[in-house]
C-alpha cells in the first residue's frame, strides 16, 4: 500500500507519522497522482503546529505542493489523462487534501500542467511561491520598473521568487535578512541591495538606497516588532503587505506612521487567488510563461527522502536554508 504522512497531535516535526494506507479511486473532480517530489512550506509547519489559519482536524493529513503523474482521474475531468506531468496549487484545505504521500488525490483546480523544462523536485517547489509573490507584487501592486520593493524574509522560497519577479518586471529588490552570513547568496540571486536586520539599521539603509522616500511596497511574512520598522522604511502612500506571521512577539500598530504617511497596511495570502478561477487563470499564465523562459526559477535549498520527512521539517524551522526543501518520493 502507499505511504502517507499524518499527524494526531498538533506539536514540533516528531508529530509527523508515515503510515501505509489504501488510497481511495479518485472522486468527482479529482485527480489522483504518483507523487514524485513534495515541495514543503512554513504554512505546513504552522498547521502541523496548530498556528495556522485553520485548526487541522485530527489524525490530519498534511501538504500543499506535489509533482508527479496522474494515475487516474474521477468523473468529469477531461483536462487531464494517465501519464500526464502535473503539479499540485495551494488551493485547498489541508483538512481536506494532502500532498505528503507516494498516491494522493487532488481537486482538478488545483492540478496543472508545469513546463517540460523543469525537473520533478523543480516542479514541486512552483506554485505557493510564485503564486503568492505574483498576487501581491504584480496583480495587486502593480510593481514597475525602477520602483523599490522591501522584501522580509528574503531567503524563503517565496522570497527568493519575490526577488526574481521584481527583476523580471525591472523593480529593484531589497532583501531584508537577519544577519549578514546569506548576503551574498542573495545578491547572486538577485537582490540588489541586502539589509542585515540584527546587524544594521534597517530604516537607515533603506532611506540611503531610496534617497530618503523610501519603498512603495513592503512583502512581508514575518510580522511582529519589526513592522514599525518597516513602516518607517515605506514611502508616502506606500503599502505592506502582511502575509504571514511568523514572528513570535506580538505585531503593533504603527499607527501615526500610518496616519502621517497614509500608508496602506494589506492583510494578504494566496487563497484570495486560489479561491478566484479567473485571477488564478492569469497567476497561472504569468507563472508558466516565467518559468518556460527561464526569466524564473526554483531555487532548491536542500532535498530529503520521504522517510526522512521528521529531519525536514527540523531543517525548515532552522532557517538555514536559501529557497525550497523538497521531498524526493520513490
Amino acid at each position: 500500500m502507499p505511504r502517507i504522512v499524518r499527524f494526531h497531535q498538533t506539536g514540533g516535526p516528531e508529530v509527523l507519522q508515515i503510515a501505509e494506507e489504501q488510497v481511495a479511486a479518485p472522486d468527482v473532480g479529482e485527480v489522483q497522482i504518483k507523487v514524485h517530489a513534495i515541495g514543503l512550506n512554513r504554512a505546513e509547519s504552522m498547521y502541523r503546529n496548530g498556528q495556522y489559519l485553520e485548526v487541522p482536524q485530527l489524525p490530519s493529513r498534511i501538504g500543499y505542493e506535489a509533482s508527479g503523474t496522474v494515475a487516474a482521474v474521477g468523473e468529469g475531468v477531461t483536462e487531464f489523462a494517465v501519464g500526464d506531468a502535473v503539479s499540485t496549487i495551494p488551493a485547498f484545505s489541508m483538512n481536506q487534501y494532502g500532498s505528503y504521500g507516494e498516491l494522493v488525490n487532488m481537486p482538478v483546480h488545483a492540478v496543472v500542467k508545469h513546463p517540460d523544462n523543469l525537473s520533478w523536485i523543480e516542479a514541486s517547489a512552483i506554485w505557493m511561491q510564485y503564486t503568492t509573490a505574483y498576487g501581491a507584487l504584480v496583480e495587486i501592486a502593480n510593481i514597475q520598473t525602477g520602483e523599490f520593493v522591501i522584501i522580509t524574509a528574503a531567503s524563503s522560497s517565496v522570497g527568493v521568487a519575490a526577488i526574481e519577479i521584481a527583476n523580471m518586471l525591472g523593480a529593484i529588490p531589497i532583501a531584508i535578512t537577519r544577519k549578514n552570513d546569506k548576503k551574498d547568496a542573495l545578491t547572486k540571486l538577485g537582490a540588489k541591495y541586502v539589509i542585515a536586520s540584527d546587524e544594521q539599521d534597517l530604516v537607515a539603509e533603506v532611506h540611503q538606497i531610496t534617497a530618503g522616500k523610501g519603498a512603495r511596497v513592503v512583502f512581508d511574512p514575518v510580522a511582529g516588532p519589526t513592522i514599525n520598522k518597516l513602516a518607517e522604511a515605506t514611502s508616502q502612500g506606500g503599502i505592506i503587505f502582511q502575509y504571514g506571521a511568523l514572528s513570535t512577539e506580538a505585531t503593533p500598530l504603527p499607527l501615526f506612521t500610518i496616519l502621517s504617511k497614509q500608508l496602506t497596511i494589506r492583510g494578504y495570502t494566496l487563497f484570495e487567488l486560489a479561491t478566484n478561477p479567473a485571477r488564478l487563470a492569469k497567476a497561472k499564465q504569468f507563472v508558466t510563461n516565467g518559468l518556460a523562459s527561464g526569466k524564473l526559477k526554483p531555487i532548491i535549498a536542500k532535498t530529503f527522502s520521504f522517510e526522512q520527512i521528521v529531519e525536514a521539517h527540523r531543517y525548515m524551522e532552522s532557517n538555514q536554508q536559501i529557497g525550497k526543501i523538497v521531498i524526493t518520493v520513490n
